[in-house]
């Protein structure tokens, strides 16, 4: 085998091997790092760990985006905040990123919109509708080409996780 066949196999092992460690995580997986409970806008929520997902990239920085009970905000603070996100890595959402940390968002007049845990606007961008989900669930990730999608009903948003 001459060296370029060489390096040619070892490019499509890497690439390989990088596909292989990027996932969707399990219920069990998350439920083991998932917090009881998230800080946002001065108050603790509770954590709906059922609906709770997560995601590893292909270097093994964890994404996790879970609802919470807003049952304790103020109505304008509820209205658009329905859960965390905690991210290791920078993601992107249709040309908006996010750098790593941790933020509130929620799903709202057809818009995904993430927030800093004081409550302020981080960005907010367009959700897609996928009518050909059979049995929606409040929130979960799901693997999309290159990205992922993260649903909350029958509603999503692609994201990348660098």
């Amino acid at each position: 085998m001459n060296c370029n066949r060489k390096m040619m196999w070892l490019v499509v092992l890497a690439a390989l091997v990088a596909q292989a460690g990027a996932q969707v995580l399990t219920a069990d997986q998350v439920k083991k790092i998932a917090p009881s409970s998230y800080f946002f806008a001065g108050q603790s929520a509770s954590v709906q760990v059922r609906n709770t997902a997560g995601l590893k990239n292909a270097a093994g920085k964890v994404v996790l985006a879970g609802l919470v009970d807003t049952s304790g905000y103020s109505t304008a603070i509820a209205e658009k905040y329905q859960g965390f996100l905690i991210t290791e890595t920078k993601l992107s959402f249709d040309g908006a990123t996010l750098d790593p940390g941790q933020y509130g968002f929620g799903f709202k007049d057809g818009k995904f919109i993430v927030m800093n845990v004081a409550s302020a606007d981080v960005f907010s961008t367009a959700t897609q509708n996928d009518d050909q989900v059979k049995h929606p669930v409040p929130l979960k990730f799901e693997k999309d080409g290159a990205g992922y999608r993260l649903y909350a009903g029958r509603k999503y948003v692609v994201v990348k996780a660098d």
